[in-house]
């Protein structure tokens, strides 16, 4: 029996001693600065080759490039902890102006890179690609020699990527400061506090309908207040990637966030075709919740609301010891690597002011370790967020043999493991309830998160195209923004709610995260993929555990429609997945609304 009690903060003095202020922190800086100056210098310095003998200048390179790009990604989870953990930290915010700057450096010295990959003779190119080491390679080199092939001319792409640092880049650290600056009053136990955005959020799945109601009724003036400024941001956000897109000649806004998912336009249709039409079950399920908390439709601030046993709080604590149980009935690789996260302080999860809002994990490549930041509030969407985090972190531990170029897999596979490990823990959730009561709280707990996917992320997706669309021809005021984010979630929830959150754009910080375009529609693939691979799991127990390291590891190296066809046995552009997917989440629906008749 473990008598260890897990800490809610994370240790970050690990790697750098000092926080924003650390000497050693600044001198890692220095000495990346120095070692992209030196790649530089190889790369400009770095003849095409001409025969398939030449591998000696690429080998250099390519080992070049994999220490600068483990050492930036140090840095920047680094400095992406401190900028959350404290919104206050001004010099956190300067750290990441200065790693901003030193990626953008990066950026421009693989760009010289990649147009030296597409000037080598194909015939030569084919040969070093099956050749070692470089067929280990293969298939990221091949990417970056296409995607060079579709980009402007090297001093015009370097001109972009420094441009951004200041401009691009800069609106999203904007939004950042802006959001990390709000304070929502609220009346609390006859006393009026001052609540940061990750804190009001929590209200939100509070048991009291007026708890909730007047949350909302803060937020809304609260983001009201800044929606002048933050319309400005996702105005020139949008501008300046349509501004790039049109000098590349790209016609289509979806062609980027496709490419970097390595999925085709054909399986994103299909995809949304298919949800869209299997909604009905979802629907169901918002209006038996209404009925079930007395209303005649949910408004948006009851969409969190918990049904059933509402006293079903959890401490850190037991949040950790549970989904270490339920982990061990998977594999002992996850419980492993799991309880490692919690002995060794990965983890950032103390409520408390000053804390930006939302979760995430970050890998710091380097020291072979993660981190992962959420704020516990003791929910049961807590305990799977914070399995959710985890999945994350035990993907990049599978990623840890795997060489570092072949370790950049896209945001939508990347949601596949976390999502796995959600599930582990909300099915054993759901199963080990001690009553129905609490077995209809967890089971709609579980369900809330499909109408996340189908839904709230399906509203997303609308949203940012048309937005792009209108953006094209001019700017679009905050009026026409809650205009189309209002029209977009009532089609998405399919007319379900009664009060809605126009200003959705202003208060989700996916639309102004600069790294990635279109930060919506691979969480529901993710979702979805992960229920096949949930599928396989159930059939064959402990024994899958190496299977899915096994597609895990496979993530950046291929496309998503290869990766589940190696690996599942499925064609992704076909309907019949997807179909079986959406009808599995279905059957929570099915037993919730036998539950509660």
């Amino acid at each position: 029996m473990r008598t260890r009690t897990y800490e809610q903060k994370w240790d970050l003095d690990v790697f750098f001693e000092g926080g924003s202020s650390s000497p050693a922190f600044h001198s890692f800086l220095d000495e990346l600065q120095k070692e992209l100056t030196e790649f530089s210098a190889l790369v400009n310095q770095f003849q095409i080759p001409t025969n398939p003998n030449d591998k000696e200048g690429l080998l250099t390179i390519l080992n070049a490039f994999q220490s600068s790009f483990k050492k930036l990604r140090q840095a920047g989870a680094y400095v992406s902890c401190l900028t959350a953990q404290d919104t206050t930290d001004r010099g956190a915010s300067l750290l990441q102006g200065k790693t901003t700057q030193l990626n953008s450096e990066l950026q421009s010295v693989l760009t010289a890179f990649d147009q030296k990959l597409v000037a080598t003779p194909q015939s030569v190119w084919v040969k070093l690609l099956s050749e070692e080491p470089f067929n280990e390679l293969s298939y990221v080199l091949e990417e970056r020699r296409t995607r060079a092939k579709e980009k402007l001319a090297l001093k015009q792409e370097s001109l972009i990527n420094a441009l951004g640092v200041d401009g691009y880049h800069a609106w999203g650290q904007l939004y950042n400061m802006v959001v990390g600056n709000i304070k929502i009053p609220f009346e609390e136990n006859g006393e009026t506090k001052q609540f940061s955005v990750g804190q009001a959020f929590n209200k939100f799945s509070s048991p009291d309908r007026n708890v909730r109601q007047s949350m909302f009724t803060q937020w809304e003036e609260a983001w009201d207040e800044h929606t002048d400024y933050i319309g400005e941001t996702l105005n020139h956000l949008g501008g300046f990637r349509l501004n790039v897109y049109k000098a590349r000649g790209w016609d289509n806004v979806l062609s980027e966030p496709l490419d970097i998912n390595r999925m085709s336009k054909e399986t994103l249709e299909t995809m949304w075709t298919v949800i869209t039409e299997n909604k009905a079950p979802f629907v169901d399920y918002l209006n038996r919740k209404a009925q079930l908390l007395g209303l005649e439709k949910l408004s948006w601030y009851d969409l969190d609301a918990p049904v059933g046993n509402t006293e079903s709080k959890v401490s850190y604590q037991e949040g950790a010891e549970f989904i270490l149980e339920q982990f061990s009935k998977f594999g002992s690789e996850l419980t492993e690597f799991t309880q490692k996260a919690f002995d060794d302080s990965w983890i950032e999860a103390e409520d408390r002011p000053g804390k930006r809002p939302g979760g995430f994990c970050t890998s710091f490549p380097e020291s072979n370790q993660s981190r992962i930041f959420m704020t516990f509030s003791g929910t049961p969407s807590n305990v799977s967020t914070l399995a959710h985090e985890l999945g994350h972190a035990f993907h990049q531990h599978a990623m840890a043999g795997v060489h570092t170029l072949n370790r950049s897999y896209a945001m939508n596979v990347a949601e596949t493991a976390s999502t796995f490990a959600e599930m582990i823990v909300a099915d054993a959730s759901v199963k080990n309830a001690k009553s129905v009561d609490e077995k209809i709280a967890l089971l709609e707990d579980k369900i809330q998160r499909s109408v996340a996917f189908y839904m709230n992320i399906h509203a997303r997706f609308l949203f940012e195209t048309r937005f792009y669309q209108e953006r094209g021809t001019g700017i679009v005021s905050t009026e026409r923004l809650n205009e189309l984010m209002l029209d977009a979630q009532k089609e998405a929830y399919c007319g379900a709610l009664d009060e809605y959150h126009p200003q959705f754009w202003a208060s989700k910080m996916h639309f102004y995260i600069t790294g990635v375009p279109f930060y919506n529609f691979p969480y529901t693939f993710g979702y979805l993929f992960s229920l096949g691979i949930y599928a396989k799991a159930l059939e064959e127990g402990t024994d899958y555990e190496e299977k899915y390291i096994a597609l895990l590891k496979d993530t950046a190296s291929m496309k998503v429609e290869d990766l589940a066809a190696k690996h599942l046995g499925v064609d992704l552009t076909k309907r019949d997945f997807w179909e079986k997917a959406v009808k599995l989440s279905a059957k929570d629906v099915e037993e919730f609304l036998e539950l509660t008749k």
